[in-house]
């Protein structure tokens, strides 16, 4: 039976180019295995699919549910941001950087994580660590989720490993500059003319609980705030809609990488949580938060502090 290498749902270039390394890695070392994700390849997100078109690897294989299943995972191990049915699969492996989440195994299994900015830098290790010759097209997907990972740098969440990674990466799949790699992918993922705004707000979008209640933050990364300038109003009512269902709030960040700070859009049931997560105000379901790139970093953990997690 194959191993079905999956990301998180929403994926996004890490979790994509992941499963495709992983799988790649599991078939190089004996084990059979398909990269997949949670999603079909049309409705991956813009970044992603330029990544796949410019190295010439082929789309993840679509995977909605995993009953009976052998499952790895690659950047994720929370069970709500897993296929359906994750607790009837059997789940081999785990690759990750996250904090460990909550989804439990019957047995011992293979688990390797590692506080850097990607999960593309923990695989490149495994792959050095354990001589498995990297394929230059897998490579050049590795290279473009360790720099969308971490923003090209800026992120707090990069690590020297992650530095590093890339200096190997780009020489091994022949890409001459990182920084005309890293416009071209943040043109594609800044991109919003003519996306509805439901795609907008799930294009990087996770749900996290928070002492019992349902948080959910989304995340797009723009050269300039202005690009969205049009489509404000609309982006609020969009994300009311998203906390309607069930949510206690939803954040849905709006993050300028040249001023490197979050326009953040907020509703929630209790704003002042929000406030206090991030030691600011609240104007018309919008405040500013000075520094904040990272979902991961800078986002979950205040907030987890605020809600007595």
């Amino acid at each position: 039976m194959s191993v079905h290498v999956v990301g998180h749902s929403n994926p996004d270039t890490d979790s994509v180019c992941g499963a495709i390394a992983y799988a790649h890695y599991l078939k190089a070392t004996g084990t059979d295995a398909v990269a997949c994700a949670q999603i079909a390849a049309a409705d991956l997100n813009p970044e992603s699919k330029l990544v796949l078109d410019r190295f010439g690897l082929a789309t993840p294989q679509e995977l909605t549910d995993v009953d009976g299943k052998d499952v790895a995972l690659v950047d994720f191990s929370d069970i709500g941001q897993a296929p359906a049915n994750i607790t009837k699969a059997n789940v081999v492996a785990i690759v990750d950087h996250h904090k460990i989440g909550d989804l439990t195994t019957n047995g011992p299994i293979f688990f390797y994580a590692k506080p850097v900015g990607c999960t593309c830098t923990v695989l490149f290790e495994m792959y050095k660590n354990n001589n498995v010759d990297l394929p230059k097209d897998i490579a050049g997907g590795m290279v473009a989720a360790i720099l969308s990972d971490t923003v090209n740098f800026k992120s707090p969440t990069c690590t020297d490993e992650d530095k590093a990674a890339v200096k190997e990466l780009l020489g091994i799949a022949g890409v001459a500059s990182q920084d005309d790699l890293f416009m071209d992918m943040l043109k594609a993922k800044s991109s919003v003319d003519g996306v509805p705004i439901k795609d907008l707000i799930f294009r990087d979008y996770k749900d996290f609980d928070m002492n019992g209640k349902k948080v959910g933050i989304g995340q797009i990364e723009l050269a300039t705030l202005d690009q969205v300038a049009d489509i404000r109003a609309d982006l609020l009512k969009g994300v009311e809609s998203v906390k309607s269902d069930g949510r206690h709030s939803v954040l849905f960040m709006l993050t300028d990488v040249v001023k490197e700070g979050t326009d953040l859009i907020v509703v929630s049931d209790e704003p002042a949580i929000i406030e206090q997560a991030f030691g600011g105000k609240i104007a018309d379901n919008v405040m500013w938060v000075d520094g904040m790139m990272s979902r991961k970093k800078q986002a979950v953990p205040p907030l987890q502090k605020a809600f007595g997690c």
